[in-house]
C-alpha cells in the first residue's frame, strides 16, 4: 500500500468526526487570526513611543488591555482546538484497533500459523500508537501552520509589498529541502516499524517459552538472537531519525535567511520613510511567525512519514483476505446425526509438499473411531479438516450426508465437542472458563460437568472455588489441572460428535482411568474421533485407523489389527517391549 492509499484510508476513518473537524478548523482559524493580530497591536504600541517624554499612555493602556484580551482568547481557542483534535485522533485509533482485532477473529488459521503472534500484536498496539502520535501532531500543527503562513503573507503585503516579495522568493528553498528529505524517510520508517515487529515477536516467543529456554540452556542463544535484531533496529532507527532530523536545522537555516532579508530590506525602507519603526517591528515579528510554521510543518512531515508507515502495516493486516465466508444458502445444522464420511480427501499446507492424499473414511453414527500413527502422519490435520479450520484441497468431507462446505461453520463446529492436547484457558474465573462451552449454563450444571471430569475436588480446594481467578492461559494451574478444566468444558455441552486429541496426555494414571470411564459414558450414542499415542487407551474403539504419511494404511478393531501383524502391531508392541 503506497502513501496516497494509506492517507485515503486514514481520512475515511475520520469521516465520523466531521463535526469535530469543523470545530477544530474553526478554533484553528480563530487562533491564527488572533495570533496574527497581536503583532499589529505591538507595532501600534511601539509607534506611541515617539521620544523622551512623548508617550501617549492613555492610548498605550487601551492597546495593552486589547492585547491581554487577544492573548486570552488565543489560549482559549488553542485549548478548544486541542480537545477537538484529541477526540478525532483517539476515536480514529479506537476504530482502527477495533477493526484490526475484529479482522483477526475472521482470519484463516493459515495466516495465524504463518505469522508470529508478536508481530501481529506489534501492528495492533505499537504501530497504532505511533500512528496516533503522528496523526495528533498533524491535526494540531499542519493546518494551523498553513493558515499562519497564508495569513502572515496577507498582513505583510498590507504593510510593504517589496519586503514581502523577498520573503516569498526565499520560501521555496525551505519547501524543497523539507520535501526532499521527507521522500527519503518513508522507507526508513517502514523498515524500522517492521524490525520492531520482528523484535516484539521474539520477545513474546521467548517470554512465553521461558521455561523451555532455561531448561535447555538457550539463554545465550536467545540473547544473541535478540542482540542481532536489536542492533538492526538501532541501525535503521538511527538512520531514519538522522535523516528526518535534518529537516528542522535545514529549514531553520533557510528561515534565518528570511529573517535577515526582512531585517535588511525593512531597515532600508524605514530609513527612507517607507515604513515606521512600529511597522518594522511588526514586520520582524511576522517574519518569525512566518518561518516558525515551516519548522513545525517539517517536524510534522517527519512524524507523518513514520505514522503513515505504521498505518500501512496495520491496514495490511486489516486487508488480509478473511476466511472465506459461508455461502448465502449455507445450511444451519440444527442436530447432526453423527455420520461422517471422507471421500478421496487431499490436503497440503504447502503447495509443493503433499500431506494427505486419497483419504477415505466412513464413520457410522455413534461409532468410536481411533486415529493412530507416528508424529507428522496427519492425525491432527485430519481433525482440523473435520472442524473446517482448513478446507480440503480435493475430495469432500460429509457430515450428516452434507458437504461441510455447504454447512455454516458455526453450526458445524457446534456439532463437535473438542478436547485437545494443547489446553487453552483465558484469564478469568474457573466458572467462566468451563461455561465457555455453554455461556447460559447454571452453576449446578457447571459443577456437575466438573465432577464428571474429576476436576471438582481440586477446584473446591482453591481459594474462591469456582470463582477463583486464573491468569492468562491458566497461569497458576498445573498442566493436568488445565486439561481437566478443558474436559469439564466439553462435558458441559455434549454435542453429537466428539474429538479427543490426546485428551489425557497430562493426567496421572489413576485419574486417567477415572476420566476414561467418564469418556466412555460421554461417548455413548455419539460419534467420537480419538487421537491417541498410548494405544492401550483405544483398545475398545469400534474402528482404528492407522495413518502413515497422510494415508490410511490399515483399518480394523484392535484384535483384527494385532492379528494382521502389520504396522499397527509394530506400533503396539513397541510400547510394551521390554
Amino acid at each position: 500500500m503506497n502513501r496516497r492509499d494509506t492517507l485515503k484510508r486514514v481520512l475515511a476513518y475520520t469521516a465520523h468526526a466531521r463535526l469535530q473537524i469543523v470545530l477544530s478548523l474553526t478554533f484553528a482559524f480563530a487562533s491564527v487570526a488572533l495570533t496574527l493580530y497581536l503583532p499589529v497591536l505591538t507595532g501600534r504600541a511601539v509607534d506611541l513611543f515617539v521620544g523622551a517624554g512623548k508617550v501617549d499612555f492613555a492610548a498605550l493602556g487601551m492597546i495593552l488591555a486589547r492585547m491581554a484580551i487577544v492573548i486570552g482568547l488565543t489560549a482559549l481557542s488553542q485549548w478548544a482546538m486541542s480537545v477537538c483534535n484529541n477526540r478525532i485522533t483517539y476515536r480514529t485509533v479506537r476504530d482502527i484497533r477495533r477493526d484490526a482485532f475484529a479482522h483477526i477473529q475472521r482470519l484463516p488459521l493459515s495466516y495465524i500459523d504463518a505469522h508470529p503472534a508478536g508481530d501481529v500484536v506489534s501492528r495492533v498496539i505499537a504501530d497504532v500508537d505511533t500512528f496516533a502520535d503522528g496523526l495528533l501532531m498533524g491535526f494540531t500543527q499542519l493546518f494551523t501552520g498553513a493558515l499562519t503562513i497564508l495569513g502572515t503573507l496577507i498582513f505583510m503585503l498590507r504593510i510593504d509589498v517589496g519586503v514581502t516579495v523577498v520573503v516569498v522568493l526565499v520560501t521555496p528553498v525551505s519547501l524543497f529541502v523539507a520535501a526532499f528529505i521527507a521522500r527519503r524517510t518513508y522507507d526508513m520508517f517502514r523498515l524500522q516499524s517492521a524490525t520492531r515487529g520482528e523484535q516484539t515477536a521474539l520477545i513474546s516467543e521467548a517470554v512465553g517459552g521461558q521455561k523451555v529456554v532455561q531448561a535447555f540452556g538457550r539463554e545465550e542463544a536467545c540473547q544473541r538472537q535478540f542482540d542481532e535484531i536489536n542492533a538492526r533496529l538501532e541501525k535503521c532507527s538511527l538512520r531514519a531519525t538522522f535523516f528526518s532530523s535534518l529537516t528542522n536545522p535545514c529549514t531553520r537555516f533557510v528561515n534565518s535567511l528570511v529573517y535577515a532579508g526582512v531585517a535588511i530590506f525593512g531597515a532600508l525602507a524605514a530609513i527612507t520613510g517607507g515604513v515606521s519603526v512600529g511597522q518594522l517591528t511588526c514586520f520582524l515579528t511576522y517574519a518569525n511567525q512566518y518561518t516558525k510554521p515551516f519548522n513545525e510543518i517539517s517536524g510534522v512531515v517527519t512524524e507523518l512519514q513514520n505514522a503513515v508507515a505504521c498505518a500501512a502495516r496495520v491496514f495490511e493486516l486489516i486487508d488480509e483476505p478473511a476466511e472465506a465466508p459461508d455461502s448465502a444458502d449455507a445450511l444451519e445444522l440444527a442436530r447432526a446425526d453423527g455420520s461422517v464420511e471422507l471421500d478421496d480427501v487431499e490436503f497440503r499446507y504447502l503447495p509443493e509438499r503433499p500431506l494427505i492424499e486419497d483419504l477415505n473414511l466412513a464413520a457410522a453414527p455413534g461409532s468410536r473411531v481411533a486415529i493412530v500413527g507416528p508424529t507428522g502422519c496427519g492425525k491432527t490435520t485430519l481433525i482440523n479438516l473435520l472442524m473446517r479450520f482448513y478446507d480440503v484441497d480435493g475430495g469432500s468431507i460429509l457430515v450428516s450426508g452434507r458437504d461441510v462446505r455447504e454447512i455454516s461453520r458455526r453450526s458445524l463446529r457446534r456439532s463437535f465437542g473438542m478436547v485437545l492436547q494443547d489446553t487453552w484457558l483465558k484469564s478469568g474465573t474457573i466458572r467462566e472458563n468451563i461455561a465457555m462451552a455453554r455461556p447460559g449454563a447454571t452453576y449446578e450444571e457447571i459443577v456437575a460437568a466438573a465432577k464428571a471430569a474429576h476436576a471438582h475436588s481440586f477446584i473446591r480446594r482453591m481459594p474462591g472455588g469456582y470463582d477463583a481467578e486464573i491468569g492468562e492461559d491458566g497461569g497458576g494451574l498445573s498442566e493436568g489441572q488445565k486439561q481437566l478444566i478443558c474436559i469439564a468444558r466439553a462435558m458441559l455441552n455434549l454435542p453429537p460428535m466428539l474429538i479427543l486429541d490426546e485428551a489425557t496426555s497430562s493426567i496421572d494414571t489413576r485419574t486417567e482411568l477415572q476420566i476414561q470411564n467418564a469418556f466412555a459414558k460421554m461417548m455413548e450414542g455419539r460419534t467420537s474421533f480419538i487421537v491417541a499415542h498410548r494405544l492401550s487407551t483405544i483398545e475398545n474403539a469400534d474402528a482404528i485407523l492407522v495413518m502413515r504419511d497422510g494415508h490410511i494404511v490399515e483399518t480394523g478393531t484392535h484384535r483384527e489389527l494385532l492379528a494382521k501383524n502389520g504396522f499397527y502391531a509394530e506400533l503396539y508392541n513397541s510400547q510394551f517391549a521390554h
